[in-house]
């Protein structure tokens, strides 16, 4: 941990949060209409029973739960000291802490989509990083402040 937070640039996965809220929206959608098809169920019995839309509304209500962990949660952290990278599944336990000094080149592809770091001048030891997981509109900034941290 840094004693001065304000040093630090947090990214989070909000590109992923997106999709799983639109999924659960989605979902929500779906309970929705399978309960409002309850009505009519009297005159055609063919329409799905309304205890279809629990498993709708679980899946509604994970995704939703989802999207805000990926939202609140940190994915890449850049701080003074170095580059915290977490990771999806358990990221306090598979915390990664990348030294500035550790890394000798940098390269970021064309559509800012990868970001790879290398230890060492032959480019043969080093770390591939998806950018997806943020928000395209983030990832600009990220990559500004990378290579504006690297040129020190």
């Amino acid at each position: 941990m840094v004693s001065e937070p304000q040093k630090e640039l947090r990214f989070t996965r909000s590109g992923q949060a997106v999709k799983f809220c639109v999924l659960g929206a989605v979902f929500v959608g779906i309970g929705v209409t399978l309960v409002a098809t309850s009505i009519y169920r009297e005159i055609n019995p063919e329409l799905p029973h309304p205890s279809w839309a629990i498993p709708c509304f679980t899946l509604a209500a994970a995704s939703i739960w989802l999207a805000m962990h990926l939202a609140k949660h940190a994915y890449l952290i850049l701080t003074p000291m170095g580059l915290e990278i977490f990771p999806f599944f358990r990221p306090s336990k598979g915390m990664q802490l990348v030294m500035w000094q550790e890394i000798v080149a940098l390269e970021l592809d064309a559509d800012m989509t990868k970001l790879t770091l290398h230890y060492n001048a032959e480019k043969t030891a080093g770390m591939h990083l998806s950018l997806r997981p943020i928000r395209r509109t983030l990832r600009g900034l990220l990559a500004k402040a990378i290579q504006g941290r690297a040129k020190q």
